[in-house]
């Protein structure tokens, strides 16, 4: 073939000799030959890591793609669920969701169905089993409620005694449910100490701490 010099000026390019014919592509066969059979050995050396990483790029790739399609379609649905139970006041369909749904989503689900129709077995589910510390603690302080009657002022401080935690949400509150409990078994004293430390307690809410004052 012409260079491109050798096209500028117009020049042909010189015959070559069946030799150099020969020549040439004997160089070629060689050539191609070292070139296969490095990529042979390259291939042969690392095909396992080649074929495990694109299947790895492939099973990540594919994972994310419908992990993350999946985590909204849920996500979608449960709250869909969710709307339309709460719209219906179905209670069943409510304690359907928190048992296929997770964290504070069921946590939710399920105290509303116990709102709906009563059945303290639910509350006490959300108690024992709760996903989230609110939801457990809250769970607690409404079973002492329905059933604090049934209860000696210690049964109570020791079931609300998870709640003595100012980590919880609902500390003061328990704390003020134990007291009273104490003055209703006619227990004065223990609920003095309880109701002096929630008065004395600059963070309680103005509520509590009123509602202590006035028990004392």
């Amino acid at each position: 073939m012409a260079t491109m010099l050798e096209r500028n000026k117009k020049v042909k390019a010189p015959k070559k000799t069946r030799e150099e014919y020969a020549e040439d592509a004997l160089y070629r066969e060689v050539w191609e030959e070292v070139n296969n059979e490095k990529t042979q050995r390259f291939l042969k050396k690392y095909s396992r890591v080649l074929i495990g990483g694109a299947l790895a790029i492939l099973i990540v790739a594919t994972g994310i793609q419908i992990g993350v399609h999946s985590y909204r379609a849920s996500k979608i649905a449960a709250a869909q669920n969710y709307e339309s139970a709460i719209e219906n006041r179905d209670a069943n369909a409510l304690a359907g969701l928190a048992a296929n749904t997770s964290g504070a989503t069921s946590d939710l689900a399920l105290f509303q169905a116990y709102l709906l129709d009563g059945d303290v077995a639910k509350l006490e589910q959300l108690a024992e089993h709760g996903h989230t510390r609110d939801f457990r603690d809250l769970a607690r302080i409404h079973v002492v409620t329905l059933r604090g009657d049934k209860m000696s002022a210690a049964d109570v401080e020791k079931y609300l005694a998870v709640a003595d935690t100012k980590k919880s949400p609902f500390y003061y509150t328990a704390r003020l449910t134990v007291a009273q409990k104490y003055l209703a078994d006619g227990d004065r004293a223990a609920a003095m100490k309880i109701l002096d430390k929630i008065v004395a307690d600059k963070n309680a809410p103005a509520m509590v701490a009123a509602s202590a004052a006035a028990l004392r």
